[in-house]
Parts: structure tokens; sequence; C-alpha cells
């Protein structure tokens, strides 16, 4: 898969998990549906299988997930 289908098809990898995960989960899917797929891959980018271009997108997800579990202070003496 080139990189113009995996932006072609990335908000169908959203829908996908979309589907399968939480509803309290959907706010941090919704950041990734103001991602630019653009700026995901790169014009010359290559994938060899859709379930690749799918785990691309489930890393994001993942990370968002990761950031919002994230405590605001990180100070250790409070």
């Amino acid at each position: 898969m080139n990189a113009f289908e995996f932006v072609s098809n990335f908000e169908s990898y959203i829908d996908e998990i979309e589907e399968v995960i939480k509803p309290e989960l959907i706010p941090i899917l919704n950041k990734l549906r103001e991602i630019d797929p653009h700026d995901v891959v790169r014009p010359d980018t290559w994938i060899p299988f859709q379930s690749n271009a799918r785990g691309i997108v489930w890393s994001l997800f993942i990370r968002e997930k990761r950031k919002a579990e994230k405590p605001i202070s990180t100070n250790l003496l409070q």
C-alpha cells in the first residue's frame, strides 16, 4: 500500500477502532480524527500490508491514550 492509499483509508481505520473500544475512550479517538494523515506518512512511504497500516493508526491511538493517563503534576514532593 502506498501513502496515498493509507491517507485514503485513514478515517476507516479510525472507524474500525471506534467499533471495538469503550465509549469513554471516544474523546481520545476524536483527537486522532484531527490529525492530518499526510503528517503521518511521507509521500514515498510503502506499507507492505493493510494490517501494518492499521497498526500505525492503533499506535497513534495508544500513544494518545498514554498521554491522557499521565498525571498533570510530576512533582514527586506532593
